[in-house]
């Protein structure tokens, strides 16, 4: 990562372990491996950012400030729409999902980098991750706009990055192949994000 400059790693703070409480998450344990793992890197100069996923802090917001106390030096990568389908553990409703905004708002001071993905809640299930119906930015319940607004007003200086989760959207039998379908569909999902961008008082025509 240093000969290459690299800056930040994502990391994460491990499953979910479905079979305890959230209040009984081993979460000690966690906090001192993370401590180590994120000494490692800054020692190496470079800056580990924690992911709102399917892991613990992405239990919640209670959660990942919890771990942001724990594990000095730690930022945030967040994810706007990892919190549509991930159950809200600090309310102990099963069936409650979180809210990407009330999540970011309160971490947002701590976030080092966005990936950008949009998406509607759709159904419970029994797996990892709840069924959502992936986007294009702006258009699911992820907050997107809301969240990239108040990241400009805040003078925010990290970057953006897409991850779309979407599934072929162009493709046509016979008239290309499914590779250039889903690169026709990343710069599509590139598009409509700048255009957002713009819409939010972003200088984008450097993208251009």
């Amino acid at each position: 990562m240093r000969r290459l400059g690299s800056k930040l790693v994502r990391i994460m703070s491990y499953a979910v372990l479905r079979d305890r409480p959230a209040e009984d998450q081993m979460a000690e344990g966690r906090f001192a491996r993370l401590r180590e793992i994120t000494k490692r890197f800054a020692d190496a100069g470079v800056q580990a950012v924690h992911e709102n996923c399917s892991n613990y802090g992405g239990m919640g917001w209670t959660y990942t400030l919890r771990l942001l106390e724990n594990v000095p030096g730690l930022k945030l990568v967040f994810d706007t729409a990892n919190p549509v389908g991930t159950r809200d553990y600090a309310s102990g409703d099963p069936a409650k999902m979180q809210s990407s905004w009330e999540f970011y708002e309160h971490v947002r001071e701590h976030v080092a980098y966005v990936h950008v993905k949009d998406a509607r809640f759709v159904e419970l299930t029994d797996g990892t991750f709840n069924t959502c119906e992936y986007t294009w930015p702006g258009e699911g319940d992820g907050d997107v706009r809301r969240i990239v607004a108040d990241l400009v007003d805040r003078g925010y200086d990290g970057g953006f990055s897409m991850e779309p989760h979407l599934g072929v959207v162009f493709h046509e039998a016979g008239s290309e192949t499914e590779g250039e379908s889903r690169y026709r569909t990343y710069v599509e999902y590139g598009r409509r994000f700048a255009k957002l961008l713009a819409e939010c008082g972003v200088d984008t025509s450097r993208l251009a």
